[in-house]
């Protein structure tokens, strides 16, 4: 059976594959029973040229309406990092946290010295005596891709810190991460460098989601029973992580409705698993 064409984030157009989205809400911990209902509401609502983002929303729907948290929160992890910006701040710290997650120190906005200029790094992380500076490429959408000019300027900063004199600024390591994916030619020089990457799903079942699910590192954007407001004002105030939120008194703290706060941390709870 052939199925029409949708138009992805960045607009190139594909054949909608069912097993895609099934395979996604899977992931997301959905019963057999609402894949199957999703999945007939979608290819009842499919059109020729329907956007991946239309797809999402309508799935999103359903499961914040009909399934059991934290199923749709889980759903929405790639669109909860996007809304961690725009100004990419809060990628650096929920980045950050998750490399904490697997057992890394870290720390944001260094000021290091390489052989020939200083050097702002967004994250230093040290793990077994490694230590790694990394670049982080914030989009605020899908359709944003990590190119090669990203990857060559990665590559001259990190070489210069590996060369520098001073003991507190040296780095073993340069990484370029980013929330979404990186273009063929951004992966082909960095694999020729020797440039480690991280994207979303790259290197493949140990990119970023695999870190964030395996450490139960969740951004608090997940989170349904909060609104766009409290969202907001959380994170202006540096709170990034979803188990942040999972006592009364921080969600007191940013103006969340005492009659809220039940339904906020059960989800918290339930999706970060503590």
């Amino acid at each position: 059976m052939s199925h029409p064409l949708i138009t992805k984030a960045d607009g190139e157009k594909e054949s909608f594959d069912p097993a895609k989205l099934e395979h996604s809400l899977a992931l997301a911990g959905a019963s057999t029973t609402m894949r199957a209902r999703i999945l007939a509401h979608i290819m009842h609502e499919l059109h020729p040229g329907i956007t991946t983002e239309e797809i999402y929303t309508h799935a999103f729907e359903v499961l914040r309406k009909e399934e059991r948290p934290p199923v749709a929160a889980r759903y929405s992890i790639k669109r909860a990092v996007f809304a961690l910006g725009p100004s990419g701040f809060p990628f650096e710290q929920f980045l950050a946290a998750v490399l904490r997650a697997h057992g890394w120190t870290t720390k944001t906005g260094v000021a290091l010295n390489g052989r020939c200029a200083p050097h702002e790094v967004d994250v230093l992380a040290e793990k077994g005596g490694k230590r790694v500076g990394i670049e982080a490429k914030f989009h605020n959408d899908a359709a944003g891709k990590t190119d090669i000019k990203d990857a060559l300027y990665v590559k001259a900063r990190y070489d210069d810190l590996r060369a520098t004199p001073e003991k507190s600024s040296h780095v073993d390591e340069g990484w370029l991460v980013t929330n979404t994916r990186f273009t063929r030619n951004a992966i082909r020089y960095a694999q020729c460098s020797n440039l480690t990457l991280l994207g979303w799903d790259y290197p493949r079942t140990r990119g970023l989601l695999a870190l964030i699910e395996e450490g139960k590192v969740h951004p608090l954007t997940c989170l349904t029973t909060l609104s766009e407001s409290e969202k907001r004002r959380l994170l202006e105030s540096r709170v990034v992580l979803c188990r942040d939120v999972q006592t009364p008194h921080v969600l007191k703290q940013y103006g969340v409705r005492p009659e809220n706060i039940p339904h906020i941390l059960g989800e918290a709870s339930q999706l970060c698993g503590i």
